[in-house]
């Protein structure tokens, strides 16, 4: 069957720095499947509503529709310790290695925190330019890709969204013009 890697994240938008540590995951540790895994309601990121998370999910889906290797997973859980379980590698970038070591994700309960990081399956962290990320876990990435991120692409640097979101926001203003994403919303025909 292969060996599977599981990437948490709200995508929001995607980016061409998930697909490449996606890819870089894939080739460095021989995965046969990179699953991106979204969180109904993400832990620090529960105001997130637009663009609502139906839309967000068919944009990964479309994404994804184009890559062999790559699927989708919408999950209840919260916790990368509970999402990650039962798969061989779970990727992440460098900002979210340094919140799972926060006590206050785990009440400030330190042994809480160390036995959830002590449950992760293997771990794999792409860099970030200003966080340090341990060696032995350090993924190499393209250089560019430590300065790609989400909130910059909500923030205009379109350049930064993969194709299919892109595509999106320039049709419904998801990510860019929330004003003109809500009027399209309104005005979307039902299904």
């Amino acid at each position: 069957m292969g060996l599977t890697g599981i990437y948490p994240g709200s995508f929001n938008p995607p980016t061409s720095a998930h697909i490449e540590i996606s890819e870089a995951a894939r080739e460095t540790h021989h995965l046969k499947k990179v699953v991106w895994s979204i969180s109904r309601i993400s832990l620090t990121k529960e105001n997130v509503t637009i663009p609502v998370f139906e839309d967000r999910i068919l944009v990964l889906e479309e994404v994804a529709s184009n890559i062999a290797w790559l699927d989708i997973q919408v999950t209840d859980k919260q916790l990368l310790a509970d999402i990650a379980k039962g798969y061989d590698l779970l990727i992440m970038g460098a900002d979210k290695w340094h919140q799972i070591h926060d006590p206050k994700f785990y009440s400030d309960d330190l042994q809480k925190r160390d036995d959830a990081i002590n449950s992760l399956p293997k771990v794999t962290v792409a860099p970030r330019s200003t966080l340090e990320v341990p060696s032995e876990i350090a993924l190499t990435v393209p250089e560019t890709v430590t300065n790609v991120s989400s909130s910059l692409a909500r923030n205009g640097q379109t350049s930064m969204m993969l194709p299919e979101a892109l595509s999106f926001d320039e049709k419904t203003g998801a990510w860019t013009n929330q004003n003109r994403y809500m009027e399209w919303l309104a005005n979307r025909l039902p299904d």
